[in-house]
């Protein structure tokens, strides 16, 4: 027997997507608390793009864009791999689960109150790349619509900055922003301005991207009365006979025992920032905590603590890896569409390409730490560009043209007027350097990446430069003055959890993916 300071039905640790699994409990007619470590709200989730890949969704359907659950399976088969092959982290259960249940959680989240918008031409990561079925160029990703925080109140100052800043411009929208001088990143842009300078008109405090996300959950949540408590830390499980009987937290320095009569949901995030658990998980990965874009509180507590009741955990050496460079201030800052536009490369200490630099930011991270395992010279990993990319292109925050002083001063990015002055400034072979750049610019020529198939892939393409023939993806890097970033592999902000690997005799968890950024969502119930 206990005596409990606080009881409720259902217990919610963490902010971020676990704010989904309070609101239904919630929306089921159950008594919730949502306990929040950090005193901001929102996790990683809401520092991300805040961007939900669902087959067949019902804004597909509205927009003409054809799907099938057999299409998203083929798709999914074919990425990942078959359910044989992966084990129980990614079962034919579960992937169908995934598949199907993901609309069920659209409708309910739009009965809620929060609006999504589809984002067209967003294509499938892996859509038209050689040897994968099913992918869809048109998009089966949506986002939150734009949410006003001033709908929040005081709650409003604990939301985590969106990933856009200032402007009210969505995720699907960066892509083209980035090519500012054609004509589709113009229209796009001066879309975006007019609908922030409109919102401010308007007298709205207007968001985007996970932070819109988290908005609206915090929101709907308030509204049927569920109470939040931020700067909540737990501390331990409380279990008896086997099953998980509530929480010990700690608020504001005070020890609070809370009773969850029908279970603790875990939804607190991967261990980014611990730099002992990366150690022992990380499967001898040479990641760092200082690389990593998830949120300050991602420092694996709450994991640790789940695992020591027998939460079944798996992948614990993978994440969201995110290819990053760190600013002269030592923040990282994430690189996604910079690598896919023309007139750029990427090479390791010898001056060698190993890898298609589009693709896939997850898989990017992959192979830097692949190749540094096996051949080493890949951490870092230089970005190299030439004029033309400076001139056309926006890198980082940085409008084209418009290149940061403190930038160069800091060495944070490198400057030289040949390729050989820039590989001796980056200690990279410098022979080694002419021969894959000489190599490359006949890619670039032909229009056909021979060596990695730069620029086939659907959303390589929407990355790049659409208007940049004969490939959107590739263009020479011939042009002074040439510029380098050195490449690691950081860890981005995630928007899902996935799912478990076994059932111990005491809780279900659902730790997968659950290193260095992703957050687990544990679910420990009777």
């Amino acid at each position: 027997m206990h005596e409990w300071d606080h009881e409720t039905d259902f217990l919610v640790i963490g902010s971020g997507g676990g704010l989904v699994g309070a609101l239904r409990a919630a929306a089921l007619g159950m008594d919730v608390l949502v306990a929040e470590k950090s005193e901001m709200i929102g996790g990683s989730t809401g520092m991300s793009g805040g961007v939900i890949w669902l087959p067949d969704n019902p804004l597909m359907a509205r927009d003409g864009a054809s799907d099938s659950l057999a299409e998203a399976t083929a798709y999914f088969d074919s990425v990942v791999g078959s359910a044989d092959e992966s084990g129980p982290a990614s079962s034919e259960a579960r992937r169908r689960t995934y598949l199907t249940a993901g609309n069920e959680m659209y409708s309910f989240l739009e009965s809620e109150g929060v609006p999504f918008l589809r984002i067209d031409g967003y294509s499938d990561y892996y859509a038209g790349v050689r040897g994968v079925v099913g992918g869809k160029a048109r998009s089966r990703s949506v986002e939150a619509s734009a949410f006003d925080a001033k709908q929040l109140g005081q709650w409003a100052r604990r939301l985590r900055p969106p990933v856009a800043g200032n402007m009210t411009m969505y995720t699907g929208e960066a892509a083209y922003v980035s090519n500012l001088f054609t004509r589709k990143g113009a229209s796009v842009m001066s879309r975006v301005m007019a609908r922030t300078v409109l919102g401010r008109l308007r007298g709205k405090k207007n968001l985007t991207n996970g932070a819109a996300l988290i908005g609206y959950l915090l929101k709907a949540l308030l509204d049927r009365g569920v109470p939040v408590w931020p700067e909540t830390a737990l501390v331990e499980l409380i279990v008896e006979d086997g099953e998980v009987r509530g929480a010990v937290v700690d608020r504001d320095g005070t020890s609070v025992r809370v009773r969850a009569r029908a279970g603790v949901l875990i939804s607190a995030g991967g261990f980014s920032r611990n730099g002992v658990m990366r150690d022992e998980f990380a499967g001898g990965q040479p990641g760092r905590p200082e690389w990593t874009s998830a949120n300050p509180g991602d420092t694996g507590e709450a994991l640790q603590i789940a695992m020591k009741h027998g939460a079944a955990t798996d992948m614990m050496d993978e994440a969201w890896w995110l290819p990053s460079w760190l600013m002269p201030d030592g923040v990282p800052s994430m690189c996604i569409s910079e690598r896919s536009k023309p007139h750029s490369i990427m090479v390791d200490a010898k001056g060698n390409r190993y890898f298609n630099e589009a693709i896939a930011y997850q898989e990017a991270g992959q192979r830097m730490f692949e190749h540094e395992r096996t051949v080493g010279g890949a951490l870092p990993t230089w970005l190299i560009i030439d004029s033309r990319h400076r001139s056309r292109y926006v890198f980082g925050f940085a409008p084209p043209g418009r290149t940061p002083k403190d930038w160069i001063t800091s060495g944070a990015m490198k400057k030289a007027d040949t390729l050989e002055s820039l590989a001796a400034a980056c200690g990279i072979d410098p022979a080694g350097l002419i021969a894959t750049v000489d190599r490359f610019n006949s890619f670039a020529r032909s229009g056909v990446d021979e060596d990695f198939h730069r620029g086939e892939g659907d959303h390589e393409k929407y990355q790049g430069d659409i208007t940049h023939k004969p490939n959107a993806c590739l263009g020479e890097v011939a042009k002074a003055p040439f510029y380098a970033v050195p490449m690691i592999p950081g860890t981005s902000a995630p928007t899902v959890a996935c799912s478990a690997t076994r059932m111990p005799a005491c809780c279900q968890t659902m730790a997968d993916r659950s290193s260095a950024s992703t957050p687990p969502a544990t679910a420990l119930r009777r």
